[in-house]
């Protein structure tokens, strides 16, 4: 009987180990994912920071320039990218009395007019998921 007892004291001294290496494990895990978390916004923000040092137009002069595309137009969200290989300014502008979303690229170089492009809100949802798709 005792051997009996020492056996289930040293199964419960086991399991205690094996919890303790589970959550330390879980723990470094965590730690190593914040880690890449923050250096890729790290490496995201100085990536907009080489862009930005590279356009001669300002985000707000290409602003202006977008929105005179879509009368009454107010901006939903802005980008500065490379695109097909030119520098640009992009932005989805909301548009009057509409469900639709116009899609403005400004040449962050020239200033002038890339592209103008109406999506629908179905282009939209496409898109949304594409790029979730891109960012995992």
């Amino acid at each position: 009987m005792r051997n009996a007892g020492r056996i289930g004291c040293a199964a419960a001294s086991v399991r205690s180990v094996m919890k303790t290496r589970n959550v330390t494990r879980s723990l470094l895990t965590l730690g190593l994912l914040a880690a890449c978390s923050v250096s890729t916004l790290a490496a995201a923000e100085e990536s907009q920071t080489a862009l930005k040092a590279q356009a001669k137009v300002t985000e707000a002069k290409a602003q202006k320039t977008a929105l005179a595309k879509v009368p009454g137009g107010s901006i939903r969200s802005s980008e500065l990218e490379k695109e097909r290989g030119k520098l640009i300014w992009s932005f989805d502008i909301a548009m009057p009395k509409s469900r639709n979303v116009a899609e403005v690229q400004v040449d962050a170089k020239t200033g002038k007019i890339v592209s103008t492009q109406i999506e629908t809100p179905a282009d939209q949802a496409k898109e949304a998921t594409a790029d979730q798709k891109v960012k995992k």
